[in-house]
């Protein structure tokens, strides 16, 4: 079946573009999470108006993620937790704890653009990148303190 992608699909392609995949994936879940619509000849005909469209959303999108990126570059996020012996952490620190430590400082991103390759399991201060955008990324540091 053909499709249009409405939306970047990680392992298929970018917006705009029509792709060929099976009817099962794109009844299943392309469509129902409105990510691709069916390439008819009427879908077919307004392409050209949908990809300036889908132009300028991207632009707006990526000056949006642009200026957070900015705004995020000097944040320093502060996550206390609870040390045994040899200031080992119980437990760990996961993106949830960072996107929770950001929403509090008010900043809203999404939470899957949080790039952690494993939890911090130790004290100190972590470089961490954010995703804002597939093109915009940047790093803010998470300082792991003990609490009081």
């Amino acid at each position: 079946m053909k499709v249009i992608l409405k939306e970047e699909v990680i392992s298929l392609g970018k917006p705009g573009e029509i792709i060929n995949v099976t009817d099962g994936y794109a009844r299943n879940y392309l469509f129902p999470k409105k990510k691709a619509m069916p390439a008819t000849q009427g879908n077919l005909k307004n392409l050209d108006q949908f990809k300036k469209t889908l132009l300028k959303k991207h632009e707006n999108q990526q000056a949006l993620a642009q200026d957070l990126a900015q705004k995020l570059a000097g944040v320093t996020c502060v996550i206390q937790r609870k040390v045994g012996e040899k200031d080992k952490l119980f437990g760990s620190v996961t993106s949830n704890d960072i996107y929770a430590a950001l929403k509090d400082k008010g900043y809203e991103i999404d939470k899957r653009g949080i790039l952690l390759h494993e939890p911090i399991r130790e004290l100190g201060e972590h470089e961490v990148e954010i995703r804002l955008s597939t093109e915009v990324s940047t790093k803010i540091k998470v300082s792991i303190q003990a609490e009081a």
